[in-house]
Parts: structure tokens; sequence; C-alpha cells
């Protein structure tokens, strides 16, 4: 920006005391420029002045109650059990034959072909869809009771099966996708094609943050050690679909910078930042005015925003305060920036500090062949840490009103995929039961929940839908799903679209 043009440097307005539309805008208030530029675009918006400011107007009504508890007026819509959600995705679709659905009566028919009258012609991936035969393959990894509550666990998973007793584990999920991008994209946002808000972007809508340093919906990706090269993940999974990007998750990265662009560019200090933001929000505030875009107030928002993140972020990802006691607990691995077991600890600290929906990915959990190496390694990565999490939580007197979520996004097939030998088998995907937990935030703990046929291909008690699943996670943070609407294209719009159930009989 320079003398001749008429635009002063940004941050030397405030310096003269001039605002930044005197004198810097002479051009862009010029009527005869003014007239050069009034396209057609420019007479619709301003003929639609009148019924966008209402609307903008009814908008910014919801979004200034953001200081009491939720961002829409009404909201709760019934008292809380839970304040915060973690969830801890593991992308991929964990084997529920080697974590929670024990089937010890599959070692008895061991490759043997899968009965008819069990499968019933339900469709099959392609890569699966060309083979001959399907034949049984029972796990190669033992399983335990363990617990008050007598819950089976695979031996592969030692650490969850110590808080068995603080875990609710579903068994009869299910899902309508049979293919990873549209069932992760399913358990997101509750539809299979991509443009949707995700779960993290409905909640912070909803309720708002209570921490006003740090976005309301943060996100952590980790790679599994099982299968590096597994399914890839995108960011729109945590995206805002049509709601306000305000709303998005903010992925929280390993490294010198964990958010991109947070940090101020070389020769910039702290004062001269403040004084380019404020120049910078009085021209934004002219603008919205003018074409009354709430997409502005969020430009707004989030530039204030990552100001006050440029102190907390750094705070809330240094964990030299955490003691010695804690980082054992939660595995070697926590003295990796990036892996998961740094990522639970950081969610702990997030939860802490009032964010309020927090969302762990873990890849590598997509295990077609050698599934007993890799279903090891993946187990190694999270077992450890994500019971630490929960055990962190409950000694703190957090874990009563944060709900924790684990789980993936379809379980896998009681037939082998590929290779079949003593050591080594595959799964391919199965969307019509997987195994979840979830613990916390007005759970019931200690109790197992849906049951499976002797093949883990049917449900035959229980069955939970992903739209069930979503429907209570908001039911336990004081919303009703079908209450939560946002009104786009002439349609009100929600997470569970004119799905979903609150399964009720897993509540404490």
């Amino acid at each position: 920006m320079h003398g001749k043009s008429g635009l002063l440097p940004l941050g030397e307005s405030r310096r003269a005391g001039r605002r930044p539309d005197e004198g810097c805008w002479d051009n862009y208030m010029n009527p005869l420029q003014q007239v050069q530029n009034f396209n057609r675009r420019q007479f619709m918006t301003s003929a639609g002045m009148g019924l966008g400011a209402l609307a903008f107007n009814a908008l910014q009504a919801r979004s200034i109650t953001a200081s009491s508890p939720g961002v829409l007026e009404d909201l709760p819509h019934h008292p809380p059990r839970a304040k915060r959600v973690i969830y801890m995705f593991q992308s991929g679709a964990p084997s529920q034959f080697e974590s929670f659905d024990y089937k010890p009566g599959l070692v008895d028919i061991e490759k043997t072909e899968l009965p008819d009258s069990i499968r019933m012609g339900q469709r099959l991936t392609g890569m699966t869809s060309g083979q001959k035969s399907f034949p049984i393959a029972p796990s190669r990894f033992p399983f335990q009771q363990h617990g008050k509550c007598g819950a089976w666990v695979c031996d592969l998973l030692p650490h969850t099966a110590g808080i068995v007793d603080d875990l609710c584990i579903i068994k009869s999920m299910k899902t309508d996708a049979i293919n990873h991008d549209p069932a992760i994209t399913f358990c997101q946002t509750g539809f299979q094609l991509a443009g949707r808000p995700s779960i993290g972007a409905w909640v912070a809508y909803g309720l708002g943050n209570e921490n006003e340093n740090l976005p309301g919906y943060m996100v952590l990706v980790s790679r599994g050690t099982g299968r590096a090269a597994g399914q890839p993940l995108y960011d729109r999974l945590w995206g805002s679909g049509f709601l306000p990007t305000r709303y998005q998750g903010v992925k929280l990265r390993s490294g010198k910078e964990p958010v991109l662009y947070l940090d101020n560019p070389s020769g910039c200090t702290t004062q001269l930042r403040r004084e380019m933001l404020d120049d910078l929000s009085q021209l934004n505030r002219i603008r919205q005015e003018t074409v009354a875009d709430p997409e502005i107030q969020t430009r707004i928002t989030q530039y204030e925003l990552a100001f006050r993140m440029q102190a907390s972020v750094p705070e809330l990802t240094d964990i030299s305060d955490e003691p010695r006691s804690v980082l054992e607990m939660y595995g070697p691995d926590v003295e990796k920036p990036g892996t998961y077991a740094r990522n639970c600890l950081l969610a702990r600290r997030l939860a802490e500090r009032g964010v309020r929906f927090i969302q762990l990915f873990h890849m590598g959990w997509d295990h077609h062949d050698n599934l007993p190496d890799h279903m090891t390694k993946q187990c190694r990565d999270t077992d450890q840490a994500s019971a630490a999490l929960v055990t962190d939580l409950k000694q703190r007197g957090l874990l009563d009103d944060t709900l924790v979520v684990w789980g993936g996004e379809f379980g896998r097939t009681v037939y082998c995929q590929g290779e079949f030998t003593d050591k080594t088998y595959g799964r391919d995907h199965h969307p019509r039961n997987y195994s979840i937990w979830l613990s916390g935030g007005g759970i019931r703990p200690g109790m197992t929940w849906g049951e499976t046929d002797e093949f883990s291909y049917n449900i035959i008690e229980n069955p939970v839908e992903v739209f069930d699943l979503n429907a209570t996670i908001l039911h336990q943070l004081g919303i009703d799903h079908e209450r939560l609407t946002y009104r786009f294209q002439g349609r009100d719009y929600r997470l569970t679209d004119v799905h979903g159930h609150v399964v009720r009989d897993i509540l404490a």
C-alpha cells in the first residue's frame, strides 16, 4: 500500500488518529467510481439488503449468545450430562474379532465355508466379490473376561481390559457404507457424500465454547505403525459444510508450528500485529455493512481468535509441566510429538481448557492382509494411551462430564481375504456389525450392549445405527438431535437427517 494510491499502511491510520476509512478510502468512496463499479451483482446485493439485513441480524442475534453456555438461544434443550466430547476415531476399521466380539466357536469350523444362510446374499466389496472361497478365519489371539462386569476383551488390549468397568462396549454397531471414505464421512457427518457439517461443527455451532482463547472444535491426527500406508484422511472430515466456517475443526499438528500461519512473520512484532488486526477489523466491518455477509463476521472473529491463540497454543502443547507419573501412564510414545499417545495427553489438556469437541484420528486399521502383525502393532500404538486417557480424566474428576468415544467406521469379515495360513490372514470390510466403546459423560459403565450371531456377521440383539450413536452423543450434551437444525437451500438440515434414536438403555 503506497501513498500514490491514497492508502495508508496498516497500523499507520491509528497512530495518526484517523479511521481506516478516512483518506485511505477516498478512491473507494468516489461517486464516479461507485457508478462505474455498480454492476448486476452489486445491484442484486443492494436490492436484497432489506431482507438480507434482517437475516443477518437474526444470525448475529444467535451468535451474540456465545458468551452464555450455548451459541443458540434455546440450548441446551435439557440438562446435559456431558460438557465436552473426546472422540478417538480409529480410521480403517478395527476388527471386532481381535478386540471385543469373542467368538470361540469359530475354532471348530476353521477354514470351512461361510454358510449361505448367514451371508444371505449380502453385498461384498470388489476386493472379495471375485473370491471362489470364503473360509472361516478364527482369531489367533485369546480373550479373557475382565472386571466386575466380566467383559470379554482380546489379549491385544490389556490396558483397555483394565478399565472395562468404566466402559460401555457396544458390539452391535452397523452402518450403511461398505467402503472407507463414504463410511468415515457417514460417521462424521451423517451422510455418505462430502459437503455436510461434521459432528464437531454441529456441536460447536449449537453450544459454542467454554474457552475464548481456543477453538470449540480441535482435531489431532496420528499415523499407526500397523499399516503406515493406509487409508488417507481429508480435512473436510472436520469441516463445517454449510454452517459458518468459524465452526470447522482446527487441526493441531506436531512440530514447531502446531497451527499453520499462527506465528507472526519475521520482523512483525506483537504490537504491530495487534494494530494491523484492529485496522483490518474496521475495514471488514465497513464491508460487512455493505454486503451483510455472515462470513465477514466469521473472518473478524477468527482473526481475533488466532491472535489469542498465539499465547494459548504454546502453553497447551508444552507438556513440561506434566508429572512423570502421568507421562508414564500414557506410555513411552507420549514423548514423541504426533503420536497417538501424545495426542491422547493433549486431548486431556484440551478438555481441561474447555474445548467442546476434541477429535483424534488414528490411521492404519485397514487390515486386508497380514492382520495378526498389523493388528498387534495398532493395538500397541493405542491401547495404553486410550486407557490412560480415561483413567487420567477420572482421576481429575473430568470423566463425569466428558464423553469419550472409541471406534471406527465399520467391522471386518469372519472369512479370510487373500492368503490364509496358520500364521497369517486378512479380513475385508463388513458394515453389518462392529464394536465400539464409550465412557463417562453419563454413559452407564461396566456394561456390554448388543449381540451378534456366532459368526459376528449379523446383529441378533439391540442394533445401533450410526444415526443412533450421533443422536446419543448430542443427547448427553443436552441437545435434542431433532431440534438442532440449520436452514440451507430451503431445507432444515440436521446431523441425523430424518433418522436416529437415543440409545437410552446405555445411559446412567
